[in-house]
This record gives C-alpha cells, structure tokens and sequence, in this order.
C-alpha cells in the first residue's frame, strides 16, 4: 500500500492498466485516460457515466481525478466538440480534472468487473463465459445454489439493485442456470437460450427480446444498464482506495435507464 499524500497520475493510469489490461480487448472507446489534468491524485470521484452531473459533484468535491466506466470519444460520435460535449470537456480542463474510463475491459474482469460483481450481488456461481469459444466472453454462464422461480429472482433482483426489472417469464418452473451480461447485452439472449440455460439477465430490452424470450421459453430480466453497472466502477475505487491510501467517493447519479 502507498502512503502518500498525493500520487502520480501516470502511476495510478500505469497500475489500472496492468490491471484492467485494456489493450487485450476491442472496444468502441479508448481506455485509460481520456482528459488530462492534474500530474497527482488525492481525491477520485467515481461514477457509471461521465455526465455533467458527475463532473459538477468532482468539483465540488474538489477532486483530482474521475473514474468511470462509460467516458467518451466513442467509435460513432460526431467528432467536433460543441454542445454538450464542449460542456462537459470545458469544465474537466478548466479545473484541471483528469478522466479516466475503462469500458469492456471492466466488464470483464474477473473480479473488479460489471458482470463479476453482478454475481456477487445476486448470489450466482460464475462457472465459464457464455461464449465458451471466447475467454474474454463479456456474457457469462452460471447457476444458482438452489432453484430459484421467477418471481423469487425478479424479487431478488429488486432487492439487490433498487430496481423492479421487467420481467418476461420462460417456460421452466424453477431456475437454476443463469446467462448475464450487464448493461446492452440483450443480444445475447438467443445463445444462451441455445444452450438450454433457464434465464438471461442483462440491463436493457429491445422490442426482439421478448420474442425471444416466448419463443425459446427462457426467462428474460432487463434491470437497467445503469443499475446493473454500478458495482463494477465501485470495486474498482475501493480497490484503487486500499491500494493507493487515497480518497474515493462513489458518486451514483440517478438513471433510470
């Protein structure tokens, strides 16, 4: 563990990508640091998304650095800087905050990740990715200790994220195996009903989804991108917290997406 004050910024950007190794995975974004700002670190603010409201709750917090899992410069964006975008770079620069973001290969990790802390929270037995073709998988494939109905894990689910998910039932009784993916995984519905696995629960729904889910009679959980991908950016700061001997605040800005 450090013991000091103030810590280089390209230390603790070295640590997390040694880490996170973001350089193993393609992804829609860059990874690591985003905005330059301040050359050491005592206070992070960490957040699911780099919103405005974060970046206000930073200054005022008088933060040196934020840490998010969804930053900016994606693949498809308009590239020039107005509006909001101006906004948001305008105020990082201005009090000199740097951000960092790690996308994909936070939902990864094994044990930091969005989708291992997922399973943390609703007590599921991670046993390989969904995607048995592909180590870095960002689905996952478990079970749960005991069988489990629907209305028992949509209860869970509530319970553990603070959110009624949407819930389409499958055909089996009870479950036991389970596919997740956080946040946009909805797509990966139809494999995991491929292979048999009773219910997939991701963070978003499209319109297909639920066909899907009739037609392949397997149960569906959409409990809210932002919901299902809090916990992977806090381990993350209370990791860098333990590590370092430095301030992390988790800041939870409310999306009800």
């Amino acid at each position: 563990m450090e013991n000091i004050l103030n810590i280089k910024t390209q230390k603790i950007i070295a640590y997390l990508n040694d880490l996170l190794k973001p350089w193993s995975i393609k992804d829609y974004a860059p990874n690591g640091l985003q905005v330059e700002g301040k050359s050491h670190v005592s206070k992070i603010i960490t957040g699911v998304t780099a919103s405005e409201a974060l970046i206000d709750a930073a200054i005022a917090e008088q933060a040196d650095a934020i840490l998010v899992h969804h930053g900016y410069f994606w693949r498809s964006e308009e590239p020039a800087i107005v509006g909001m975008k101006k906004q948001r770079l305008k105020k990082l620069l201005a009090q000199d905050i740097n951000l960092l973001a790690y996308h994909l290969p936070l939902d990864i990790h094994p044990e930091l990740g969005n989708n291992a802390q997922l399973a943390k929270l609703l007590d599921i037995q991670i046993q390989r990715p969904l995607e048995p073709w592909n180590q870095q998988s960002v689905a996952l494939k478990g079970r749960f200790k005991e069988p489990i109905s629907g209305e028992a894990l949509s209860q869970r689910i509530f319970q553990c994220l603070g959110r009624t998910p949407l819930y389409h039932s499958g055909y089996k009784e009870k479950i036991s195996t389970v596919a997740w993916c956080t946040g946009g995984g909805q797509h990966f519905i139809e494999l995991a009903a491929s292979q048999g696995i009773d219910a997939f629960i991701t963070g978003e729904v499209s319109e297909q989804t639920i066909h899907v889910s009739r037609e392949m009679g397997i149960h569906f959980f959409a409990a809210g991108h932002h919901a299902t991908e809090r916990y992977g950016v806090k381990a993350l700061g209370e990791h860098l917290a333990a590590h370092f001997d430095i301030e992390v605040i988790f800041v939870d800005i409310d999306n009800p997406a």
